[in-house]
């Protein structure tokens, strides 16, 4: 059986109503596609995307700031606590395949530049558009609709996971 790919949606805690709305249909979208969907599991675009997801019959993984799981969302299907606080941002772009960012808050636009740097693919709605600087880096699309950011999610996915990139700091076990 072949795995689903992973998509990450970054997002903001308070964003305006209609990223809420486009968050929500981009979780809808991705459960629709079978993706399994990573994001901060807290409230805001996180919660709607979870709450798509859910909706859907999907998969979605909050992976979390904290030690607990009291303030993850409702909607998860799995939460990881890391105890990290903002740190755990990393480790949603290291375990997407490619990214959706709704909106341009100042803490989602770091973790676009992140991505890019880690050689993901960020598709931006209504977000800071960014550029690669290196050769490795990941690229920057900006997208119109929930439609058009899982369309191009789901195909920078697919190259990502074909290339089977290996990062050369870790051995195997």
């Amino acid at each position: 059986m072949k795995e689903n790919l992973y998509i990450g949606v970054l997002g903001g805690a308070n964003p305006h109503e209609k990223f809420l709305d486009i968050a929500y249909e981009v979780g809808t979208l991705l459960a629709k596609n079978k993706i399994t969907v990573l994001c901060g599991g807290l409230s805001g675009v996180m919660k709607e995307v979870s709450r798509g997801v859910h909706d859907n019959n999907g998969v979605v993984i909050g992976i979390l700031p904290g030690y607990s799981r009291i303030e993850e969302n409702e909607y998860l299907t799995y939460s990881i606590t890391t105890g990290i606080g903002y740190a755990r941002n990393f480790l949603i772009i290291r375990a997407a395949e490619s990214l959706i960012a709704i909106d341009g808050s100042n803490g989602t636009i770091s973790e676009e530049s992140f991505a890019i740097s880690e050689g993901k693919d960020v598709i931006g709605i209504e977000s800071l558009v960014l550029k690669k600087s290196r050769e490795r880096e990941g690229n920057y699309y900006s997208a119109k609709s929930a439609e058009e950011a899982v369309k191009i999610a789901i195909a920078s996915a697919e190259k990502q996971r074909e290339k089977h990139i290996r990062d050369p700091h870790f051995f195997d076990s």
